[in-house]
């Protein structure tokens, strides 16, 4: 039989970024409350959880691959929304704001957790972040919990 790994849901020892774009603050705030609840359940020491607001999901990447770049992380939650205009402004923000985090995880090799909600409508974005279709702050900092333990593994237990 193959040898399955598989990563945990606890936070032990992990240090951990989440990011926050301060855009449509009311719903990027509860996808904020959602992460930090999401760790506390996962065990993750408050010391090694360290929060940063940026203006926009447009300046996540930018500061995701500088603290990717420190090393001190074991994983980066990325979090924000952006919500539908009457301008094509919408499509360039989400696509390269996520092309950047997915860069930022492959170039490092640390796991970007994606919570950054991309909706129509600001209905749409508040059942996203603690509404009726969950919160997915929440579980983008579970993600990240469990690829950071996963890559632990893959590295022997190494940073």
């Amino acid at each position: 039989m193959a040898k399955t790994f598989e990563g945990t849901l606890s936070a032990k020892g992990l240090r951990l970024a989440v990011l926050m774009s301060r855009f449509n603050e009311s719903v990027s705030q509860r996808l904020l409350e959602g992460a930090q609840e999401a760790l506390a359940r996962t065990q993750a020491i408050e010391d090694h959880v360290e929060v940063y607001k940026v203006p926009g999901a447009w300046e996540l990447p930018v500061l995701a691959a500088r603290l990717a770049a420190t090393g001190r992380y074991d994983a980066l939650v990325a979090l924000g929304c952006v919500i539908r205009g009457g301008t094509p402004h919408f499509e360039f923000v989400c696509a390269e704001s996520t092309r950047g985090l997915s860069r930022v995880a492959l170039d490092h090799g640390i796991p970007v957790a994606l919570g950054v909600l991309t909706c129509d409508t600001l209905e749409q974005a508040l059942e996203r972040s603690g509404g009726k279709h969950g919160n997915k702050g929440a579980e983008a900092a579970v993600s990240a919990v469990e690829m950071a333990t996963l890559l632990r593994q893959v590295r022997g237990g190494k940073r």
